[in-house]
């Protein structure tokens, strides 16, 4: 079991998720399951490492997607992860999704419900991303992927990011290649090196307005 020092990070039970309707792949029925999986009665912190092998549980992972709209042109953020990542069973796939664990340092008034999860949410967009001026952030669709080993002890919150202005700059080594990609470019050559959540979310991205 690799050493995670300690950390605790956020989950939810299987049981959870299976009596909301378990699901293989992405949903965008959001409201459908959101209000229990940030129910601060439904979810707790849980020590990473026996999470990371225990698929009972789910990590609640925000995956935040960016875009940017200017000239008729829509563009998403795509990078390949360094091997500094902390998940090295990814390194070296492309991605579209920037995002991480929430800790107890994200916790909030509401203990552990919406406000503390946000937090936890832009505190990760802080942490590996330099953005220029403002940006939205809506949560659009909800993804799992019980097929690997990654998938089947997480569960993505895919949050879709605009942002006002194109200049964004890594702030990691883990996020190497960092560029502005149209979804034809995603779903051309890129494609097939992109890892399974990022190519679930190109799949529908153009539905979504």
């Amino acid at each position: 079991m690799k050493d995670y020092k300690g950390e605790q990070i956020l989950v939810v039970t299987r049981d959870l998720l299976n009596s909301l309707g378990s699901f293989q792949g992405i949903n965008t029925q959001v409201e459908d399951y959101l209000p229990s999986l940030l129910n601060p009665e439904n979810n707790f912190f849980m020590d990473r490492g026996a999470a990371e092998e225990d698929p009972s549980h789910k990590q609640l992972i925000p995956y935040c997607i960016f875009r940017v709209k200017q000239d008729e042109t829509t563009r998403y953020l795509h990078y390949t992860r360094g091997k500094s990542g902390g998940e090295s069973r990814l390194h070296a796939s492309g991605s579209v999704g920037i995002g991480g664990h929430i800790n107890p340092v994200d916790q909030r008034n509401d203990a552990l419900g919406k406000e503390t999860y946000m937090a936890g949410v832009e505190r990760e967009i802080d942490e590996e991303l330099n953005l220029t001026g403002d940006h939205s952030n809506r949560i659009i669709a909800l993804l799992n992927d019980d097929s690997n080993s990654v998938g089947e002890v997480h569960l993505g919150v895919v949050h879709l990011i605009d942002l006002e202005s194109d200049q964004v700059r890594a702030n990691e080594d883990a996020i190497a290649n960092l560029g502005l990609l149209t979804l034809e470019e995603l779903r051309g050559e890129l494609y097939e090196r992109l890892e399974t959540w990022s190519q679930l979310c190109v799949d529908v991205l153009d539905s979504v307005d």
